[in-house]
C-alpha cells in the first residue's frame, strides 16, 4: 500500500477487550508498528485483571464500557469514534497485527466496505471440538438462509468503511455481533470480501471467553431473530406452514370418516383443526406484511448508508473543511 495514501486516511484501530493481560501490550505494540499513523483503541470490558493498565502503558487510549458483552462494546466503539477506516481485532493475540495493511489494502482496492479476514485452519484449531463443530454449522445455516456472501462469520479480525460504521445499527449484546455485522452486509448488499489469514493460538495461560453451549444458544436465537427481521415473509411462511400441516394432520381423520359415514363423531377434534388453519392463515398474512415493512426499512437504511461519505475519497472528507476557509478569505479581502 503506497504510505503516501495510507498517510491521507485516519485509520483508528479497535480492541475489544475482556481480561486480556497476558496478550494485550504485544497486540498494542504490533498494531502501533504496523500501522505508525492509525489510533489505538482499547476499549476494556470490566476487565478484573491489568488489561486497561498494561494497554496504555503500551500506548493505547483506554476506554472503560461497563455494559458487559463484545456487542455493546462494538456499539460503543463505532459511535465514539470517527476515522475514515476502522480496523476490529481481538486482544487476545490470535490475529497478527502485519495482516492490517493487506486488510486495509482489500478495502481500498475492492472498493468494500468490508473486509474479513478469515481464519485459516480454525476448524483445526478452534481449541475445542465444540467450537469447530458450530463453526461449521453455523457457516454452513448462515449461506443457507441468508446467502453466499461470507464463509466465515465468526471471524473477529475486519476492516469497515465510514460508511459500514456508522449505518450499523449494532442491536446485539455479546459475541453474536460478528452474525449481525455480515447479516447487514449481506442485506444492504454492501460491496464486501474476504481475506484469508493465519489464525494463532492462544498463548498458555490464556483462556477463551466464548462458551460453546451458551454462547451457541445466543447466536442460534440471534440467527431466528435476524431471519424475523430480515426475511419475515420466510420466517412466519415457516410456522404457518406448520400450523397448515398440523391442522391438515387432525383433519384428514375426521374427514375420512364424515365420507364414510356421513358423521362426524370427532367434532372437538375437527374445531381443534379448524382452530390451527385459522392460525396459519393469520401467520401467513402477518409475514406478507411484516415482509413489506422489512423492506421499506431496509431501502431506509440503504438511503442512509448512501448519504455518508466513501471513507475510501480522502478528498471527499476534507473538500467540506476547505469552504469556510475560503469564504472568510473572500470577506476579508
Amino acid at each position: 500500500m503506497p504510505d503516501v495514501l495510507l498517510s491521507e486516511l485516519d485509520v483508528a484501530i479497535l480492541l475489544p477487550c475482556y481480561n486480556e493481560a497476558q496478550t494485550i501490550a504485544a497486540v498494542v505494540t504490533g498494531f502501533r508498528a504496523a500501522l505508525p499513523g492509525a489510533r489505538v483503541f482499547v476499549y476494556d470490558n470490566n476487565s478484573t485483571d491489568s488489561t486497561a493498565l498494561r494497554a496504555a502503558l503500551a500506548g493505547a487510549m483506554v476506554v472503560r464500557e461497563r455494559r458487559q458483552g463484545k456487542g455493546n462494546v462494538v456499539r460503543r466503539m463505532f459511535s465514539d469514534i470517527e476515522a475514515d477506516i476502522y480496523v476490529m481485532a481481538d486482544g487476545d493475540g490470535t490475529y497478527a497485527p502485519d495482516d492490517a495493511q493487506e486488510l486495509i489494502r482489500t478495502l481500498l482496492t475492492e472498493r468494500a466496505d468490508m473486509v474479513v479476514g478469515t481464519r485459516r485452519g480454525v476448524h483445526d484449531d478452534a481449541g475445542r471440538q465444540g467450537h469447530a463443530f458450530g463453526n461449521r454449522l453455523f457457516n454452513v445455516l448462515y449461506r443457507s438462509l441468508f446467502g453466499n456472501d461470507f464463509t466465515d462469520i465468526f471471524s473477529g479480525y475486519r476492516v469497515f468503511s465510514r460508511r459500514f460504521a456508522k449505518s450499523f445499527p449494532a442491536v446485539s449484546g455479546g459475541f453474536e455481533i460478528e452474525t449481525e455485522m455480515s447479516v447487514h452486509a449481506s442485506r444492504l448488499k454492501l460491496p464486501v470480501a474476504e481475506l484469508e489469514l493465519d489464525y494463532g493460538r492462544r498463548p498458555e495461560g490464556s483462556h477463551s471467553k466464548l462458551s460453546t453451549f451458551r454462547d451457541g444458544a445466543r447466536i442460534l436465537w440471534m440467527f431466528a431473530m435476524l431471519m424475523k427481521e430480515t426475511r419475515p415473509f420466510t420466517f412466519f411462511g415457516t410456522i404457518s406452514a406448520g400450523f397448515m400441516l398440523a391442522s391438515l394432520a387432525f383433519m384428514a381423520p375426521v374427514l375420512a370418516e364424515y365420507f364414510r359415514t356421513g358423521l362426524v363423531d370427532r367434532l372437538p377434534t375437527w374445531v381443534l383443526s379448524m382452530a390451527l388453519m385459522m392460525i396459519s392463515f393469520l401467520v401467513f398474512a402477518a409475514g406478507m406484511i411484516l415482509d413489506s415493512v422489512a423492506r421499506a426499512r431496509a431501502e431506509q437504511l440503504r438511503i442512509h448508508y448512501m448519504s455518508l461519505t466513501a471513507a475510501t475519497e480522502p478528498s471527499l472528507r476534507k473538500a467540506p473543511a476547505e469552504k469556510p476557509a475560503q469564504g472568510r478569505r473572500a470577506r476579508a479581502a
